[in-house]
């Protein structure tokens, strides 16, 4: 079989001698009249009508049988043959059709729909015109692909190839509308926050740094847009929300990239126990809207979205899978029970972090069904009020063991709030890599009055990824992160 680079030597040469014969190869403009979809939704009708189309596409396959040749071609979205015909189109239009097109090119093709003996739909070509050259040759055996990185990192063919693939990302966007539709017509300001920012904050996390020219200063891309959402609140809106992308420089697993998309929402006058049924109202009407049913298939089981979902408080559920009181564990004795059990933890980690850690551990991967875990311990989420002396008034959503939602009552006391950045400020001074910084001007905001709030944040890509039934986010996410090769 001839290599690659012969392969486009001899294209790049067939190019040329179009362009001599003085065939534009990149025209300007082309004149189609349906998208394949639509002709073969029409068929019938257009069959009938005797009525010239044109049609645009991807060459996909060429068949060629002495004076005919049928070929398949393929637009955004669908496909469909061609009947290109020596006796119809001339001796002179076959031979340029012979000589210089190529599976992979694109092409505009005009003529009139008909059914072949095999009763399949087809294009009865009477003309038709170059629109771009494929230079490279499509893989042949893409379908078997072992290196399921190249998939990512040449997504262009997997789309190419995969039309399970590209309804993915047909789904994505047809989830985050739901999303953004549910929520404006729930009163909800959607709204741009910066994503470059001179104290990062908003989530426990490590930023990327970056440096302006312009005022020589370090600026971190944001890891949350939490805080300017909250000065929003203060401002007199009270309800927005964004969705857009977070940047944390962290590890990189099936749940995790480095870039990823979130939904952040703000709701003055609002509580955790709100949130819950907030979060059942949009998420059930999202899916509901998208797939025509309650039920999602993930992995090999079903999973029922049907309200209402359980909740399970954090403190019980420890003591049920680890054995662990919360309520009265010494932090010391609860590290050590975290070593017993192979977690490795990190410089700084406190009660909480230790706590998350063993939780993720014995717990999450557990929850199938769609699940509120409330009332985290303190420390787990420094912007949360407190429902009590233990724990804090905050939920978070599992399915299928996915981390999807986290919320929260959101603390609105700045002496209280700065006391917890302070914390932060220590945990990262004893090496905790992950620990939020002050932000004075979020907190002088706070200072102004900012009126009791409900937050909820939702990972769009992990959302996406239970819902179209995918492993790891790198396949809902159109370019993932990845090492250069």
């Amino acid at each position: 079989m001839p290599q690659i680079d012969e392969i486009k030597k001899a294209r790049i040469e067939k190019l040329k001698a179009m362009q001599n014969a003085g065939i534009d190869i990149y025209p300007l403009t082309t004149k189609r009249t349906h998208l394949i979809s639509r002709a073969i939704k029409d068929f019938a009708k257009l069959e009938r009508a005797k009525k010239e189309i044109v049609l645009t596409g991807r060459i996909k396959s060429f068949r060629g049988h002495g004076g005919a040749t049928f070929s398949d071609i393929e637009d955004g979205t669908e496909k469909i043959q061609l009947f290109f015909k020596k006796d119809n189109l001339g001796p002179k239009k076959y031979e340029l059709l012979q000589k210089y097109f190529d599976v992979g090119d694109f092409i505009e093709t005009r003529g009139i729909l008909f059914k072949t003996k095999a009763k399949e739909k087809t294009l009865l070509v009477n003309d038709f015109k170059i629109l771009a050259k494929s230079i490279l040759p499509l893989p042949e055996k893409w379908h078997g692909l072992k290196d399921v990185e190249d998939r990512f990192r040449k997504r262009y063919l997997d789309l190419i190839f995969n039309k399970d693939v590209r309804n993915k990302f047909v789904l994505r966007h047809q989830i985050i509308n739901g999303l953004r539709e549910y929520l404006i017509k729930q009163g909800f300001l959607e709204v741009e926050t910066p994503i470059l920012q001179t104290i990062y904050g908003g989530a426990k996390a490590q930023p990327f740094t970056t440096h302006l020219n312009a005022l020589d200063i370090d600026l971190y891309l944001r890891i949350a847009p939490e805080l300017y959402l909250k000065q929003l609140l203060v401002g007199g809106f009270e309800k927005v929300f964004e969705i857009g992308r977070d940047f944390r420089n962290e590890g990189m697993d099936r749940y995790h990239n480095p870039e990823f998309t979130f939904l952040e929402f703000y709701w003055a006058y609002a509580d955790y126990k709100d949130l819950m049924k907030f979060t059942e109202d949009m998420i059930t009407e999202v899916i509901k809207k998208v797939f025509g049913t309650l039920k999602i298939e993930y992995q090999g089981k079903v999973i029922d979205f049907k309200t209402p979902w359980k909740r399970i408080d954090f403190y019980q559920l420890l003591k049920k899978d680890a054995n662990i009181d919360l309520a009265t564990i010494h932090p010391d004795a609860l590290a050590k029970k975290a070593k017993e059990m192979k977690i490795k933890i990190e410089k700084g980690e406190g009660f909480a972090e230790i706590a998350d850690k063993i939780y993720k551990e014995c717990s999450r991967d557990k929850i199938w069904s769609p699940t509120f875990i409330i009332h985290h311990p303190h420390g787990n989420f420094p912007l949360a009020k407190a429902k009590d002396d233990k724990r804090l008034a905050n939920l978070q959503l599992i399915v299928g063991g996915w981390e999807i939602v986290n919320a929260f009552s959101e603390l609105n006391d700045p002496s209280i709030q700065r006391a917890r950045f302070q914390e932060q400020e220590k945990m990262c001074k004893e090496g905790f890599k992950e620990g939020m910084r002050i932000d004075e001007n979020f907190l002088e905001a706070m200072e102004y009055g900012m009126p009791p709030a409900g937050g909820l944040g939702l990972g769009v890509d992990r959302f996406v990824t239970l819902l179209t039934n995918s492993h790891s986010l790198r396949e809902v996410i159109l370019f993932p992160t990845m090492r250069p090769k």
